[in-house]
């Protein structure tokens, strides 16, 4: 991966003291921190600082951001709510995925729309396909952060490590060059993206027809540091 390319991975979670929202952002190819807060408003600035200077974006959110909606044939309705293939027993519809989803469809559209008003001509997908080709500058994607014991970067509390775990693996994936897939997927089943009914209700430029769309879902696991 040559062209250097911002990457803002987003560990969603409550924005209220102590927060437990944390974000992280590298410039691809470089894998030192380029910046980091707590808070959306600045995980934004620092998206449309890259967007801003012509380079293309990937923004990452550590929350489900697209959901298995399985066949009206038969007796489809019986794998509603079942994980997604990739989530093992991390499923979106338990205990603490469904809480981060509803946390992550709140803050991720305050997200977007702040970044529509600060970037209007910003050209947006959740296609890894459309965006490697140039036919749009920002990608949408989730983060999917797991791990035993969940170890804790030097210097960094779990949101901030996390945060940063996403990123630098979202930087492996660009290193490694194309083909790669998605480490989590709504297939078999339909995909309802909840990133691009965001993307489209914030008033970003994306085509609608990928609210149909299975996402990119990129898996981390934070490295434990001395």
């Amino acid at each position: 991966m040559r062209t250097r390319t911002r990457v803002v991975a987003v560990d969603i979670g409550s924005v209220q003291r102590p927060s437990k929202f944390a974000w992280a952002a590298f410039d691809a190819p470089d894998r030192d921190l380029a910046d980091q807060g707590t808070d959306p408003a600045t995980a934004v600035a620092a998206l449309a600082a890259g967007i801003d200077s012509g380079r293309p974006a990937i923004l990452l959110l550590e929350s489900p951001m697209a959901v298995p909606v399985p066949s009206t044939a038969g007796d489809g309705w019986q794998s509603l709510g079942k994980a997604r293939d990739g989530e093992g027993n991390r499923p979106f519809s338990a205990g603490a995925g469904a809480g981060v989803l509803a946390t992550g469809l709140v803050q991720g559209s305050w997200m977007l729309r702040l970044l529509a008003e600060t970037v209007p001509a910003v050209t947006v997908t959740t296609r890894f396909a459309v965006w490697h080709g140039g036919d749009a500058q920002l990608l949408l994607g989730e983060a999917f952060v797991s791990g035993t014991g969940k170890p804790v970067l030097a210097g960094s509390d779990q949101h901030a490590a996390d945060a940063a775990a996403a990123g630098l693996a979202m930087l492996d994936r660009l290193d490694a060059g194309e083909p790669f897939t998605s480490d989590v997927r709504c297939a078999p089943h339909g995909a309802f993206n909840l990133l691009a009914a965001m993307a489209c209700w914030a008033g970003l430029h994306l085509d609608p027809d990928e609210i149909r769309d299975d996402i990119l879902v990129i898996r981390a696991c934070p490295a434990l540091t001395s």
